[in-house]
């Protein structure tokens, strides 16, 4: 074929993709840009120039995300209601939480993460029931209060966005942190990264596993954020993260978690199955769980993924680094362990784009990559010091 004739194509597929586009599409991108300009005008006192290009760049992302996956526009649309209902009645006065009937019990910051906890863990004992008995009305259930419990997430991480405002303006920041707000984002990465599968795999029973690191996640955050440390309080963020970088080096990264971690979590799903099927275990139970070539093929997706939004936190993370110290990088543990992760994933890629790996073997390293990323995420704050002591258990 010429280069002409196939530059012909791309102009035709660009066409039709364009119409493609339905009435509701369009008016989709209207609403998201009236939000963003109000949202400015708003609110752009309290915010430089970096903040207002992160701001409309978000518009951009939501439109094009809610054109290529539909059913995110309810999930959007839902979290923006309830949160603006929690800021009404907020009003100024941040004392209403605690008598305001809403606030205290539904919406506030701290009663909406309750839900979101409460919701995670009741879905993942709920997929689990539908896998063993085969209840089409349990999975169905299940994924409800996945997406009920993520709506309940996000709305808790931007009320207290709000309320760190309420606080006094020299508190106010966005809730990414500490570990019990990156808990929280953790949680809802994960889960609208694999409500996306499930709907596009069309089957509900890879939910149980997902749900499983996601459960733990939260039982973390319940540790950490309401025990003794006191972590669910809003603090004023230390110097080094005073930075609009924040803003997206940390969203990007833990995209790049949510997915090593749902891919791991796939791979254990893998494992089980095929460990059974070898063994001439083919019961229901087994016969449930998704065929091996579609967890493969979710546990890779997810995988390359989450090694391109990790790639692109490391990058903004170096460019964090040399405005707040001078330099790129300095072999601080948390930048050792993150580059230790990337190589880990990298590798994964090549062998499997590469070398035709699949199976078992990247299915286990799937699973050990989990624990690679689980140490530099916690462990790094746990055990060594450095640059990032700030974030330390």
């Amino acid at each position: 074929m010429s280069t002409s004739s196939q530059e012909m194509e791309n102009i035709f597929e660009k066409q039709n993709l364009w119409r493609k586009l339905s009435l509701f599409d369009w008016g989709w991108a209207v609403v998201m840009l009236i939000s963003s300009v109000f949202v400015w005008q708003k609110y752009s006192s309290l915010m430089d120039v970096y903040e207002v290009g992160i701001l409309f760049g978000t518009s951009i992302s939501l439109v094009a995300w809610g054109w290529f996956w539909k059913p995110v526009r309810a999930y959007i649309i839902s979290v923006a209601l309830l949160s603006l209902f929690s800021i009404y009645l907020y009003g100024n006065d941040l004392a209403l939480g605690e008598s305001n009937f809403f606030l205290k019990f539904l919406i506030s910051s701290k009663s909406a993460i309750m839900w979101m906890s409460a919701l995670y863990v009741l879905a993942t004992v709920t997929y689990f029931i539908g896998l063993f008995i085969g209840s089409e009305f349990s999975n169905k259930t299940a994924s409800a209060m996945t997406w009920s419990a993520t709506v309940m997430g996000f709305v808790g991480l931007l009320v207290r966005w709000r309320e760190s405002y309420l606080i006094h303006v020299d508190v106010g920041h966005i809730p990414v942190s500490n570990l019990y707000e990156v808990f929280i984002l953790f949680s809802i990465i994960t889960a609208l990264m694999y409500l996306y599968y499930e709907g596009k795999s069309k089957t509900y029973n890879m939910g149980g596993f997902v749900l499983l690191v996601i459960s733990s996640a939260v039982a973390f955050l319940l540790w950490y954020g309401f025990g003794s440390r006191g972590a669910s309080e809003i603090q004023p963020l230390v110097p080094a993260l005073q930075s609009y970088w924040m803003k997206i080096h940390v969203p990007a990264n833990f995209v790049g978690y949510g997915a090593f971690a749902l891919a791991a979590m796939l791979a254990t799903a893998y494992l089980i199955k095929d460990t059974m099927v070898n063994q001439g275990r083919n019961g229901a139970i087994v016969n449930r769980i998704p065929d091996l070539e579609i967890l493969d093929d979710v546990m890779y997706k997810s995988i390359a993924l989450g090694f391109a939004f990790f790639t692109l936190a490391t990058i903004l993370g170096a460019m964090w680094a040399a405005e707040a110290w001078g330099g790129y990088w300095s072999w601080d543990p948390k930048e050792t362990w993150a580059l230790i992760v990337w190589l880990n994933y990298a590798a994964w890629l090549h062998l499997r784009l590469t070398k035709g790996w699949r199976g078992r073997p990247l299915a286990w390293w799937s699973v050990i990559g989990l624990f690679i990323t689980l140490f530099a995420f916690i462990g790094v704050n746990m055990f060594l010091s450095g640059l990032h002591s700030y974030g330390e258990l």
